[in-house]
């Protein structure tokens, strides 16, 4: 039997950067949860301290950015990483500073949700937070994920052509802009399955259908980043990554509940499933 002092093993360290949700339905407290629930060990970058319930977001108020890098860099000398997660980002210069670590740790996998606007619909990114990304973020990416909105704001400029754009178009031009892989999902798509399609330079690679559930949940975006994220540090390669991520964020939403008058919260609890 091992002494008091004996180290057991270590799991998986997985880093999140992303703002605070006092719900737990998204940020830092989902992502934890996520990377606990698949086996990770959790470690977190608060990059701002958002006003929310399960209902939607009343105010953003973003981290000094020399603190979200201090935070990280303090961590990294400190724990080896096997997986990045971004989330929400204060503001343009916080995007500047993770952007500058992802590139010091360019050998750990870099799974980037760009939350530009809350599941009710808050817009939480300016027009110089999303030139920021695809200036000097998207090129780290190992998986960009969006959802068809997203991309499409992303990806075209001109607001005149996004609303029609193809989005496989899009996908091609974001990995243009450097991202690795790019997952879109359709859950913003009027259709009666969710479509999901990833796609790396040579097209999509990946599709995966899901059936579309009732109700309105917060935070499903959050998951599905951090899982692909917590199998990335298991060792999957992003194919197996991004659909056993799906996979987990499904049944989280098979399961959701509603503790207050807003949203469905996804249940964590689910059973993970196998790679």
């Amino acid at each position: 039997m091992p002494g008091p002092h004996t180290a057991n093993a270590t799991p998986p360290v997985a880093l999140s950067f992303a703002a605070s949700d006092p719900s737990g339905g998204t940020g830092i407290q989902s992502d934890a949860m996520t990377f606990a629930a698949l086996g990770c060990h959790p470690l977190s970058v608060l990059t701002a301290i958002t006003i929310q319930d399960s209902t939607g977001v009343e105010d953003v108020l973003p981290v000094d950015p020399d603190c979200v890098e201090d935070q990280a860099r303090l961590l990294l000398e400190d724990i080896p990483v096997k997986a990045f997660k971004v989330g929400q980002l204060g503001n343009a210069d916080a995007i500047l500073a993770v952007a500058e670590i992802a590139f010091d740790y360019s050998g750990v996998p870099l799974v980037v949700d760009p939350m530009l606007h809350s599941s009710r619909g808050d817009d939480l990114a300016s027009d110089e937070m999303i030139d920021t990304m695809r200036d000097v973020l998207l090129r780290q990416a190992t998986v960009l994920v969006v959802n068809s909105s997203e991309a499409r704001r992303l990806a075209v400029e001109d607001e005149d052509e996004r609303m029609g754009a193809d989005l496989g178009g899009c996908a091609r031009r974001l990995i243009a802009m450097g991202a690795e892989h790019v997952l879109i999902t359709g859950v913003r798509e009027r259709t009666t399955q969710v479509i999901n399609v990833l796609y790396r330079r040579d097209g999509p690679v990946q599709t995966d259908t899901w059936q579309r559930l009732p109700g309105r949940f917060h935070g499903p975006g959050c998951i599905l980043t951090a899982a692909i994220a917590a199998f990335l540090a298991h060792g999957a390669d992003v194919n197996a990554a991004v659909r056993a991520g799906q996979s987990f964020t499904y049944q989280t939403l098979t399961r959701a509940f509603r503790p207050g008058m807003g949203q469905l919260l996804p249940n964590r609890l689910a059973r993970p499933p196998k790679l």
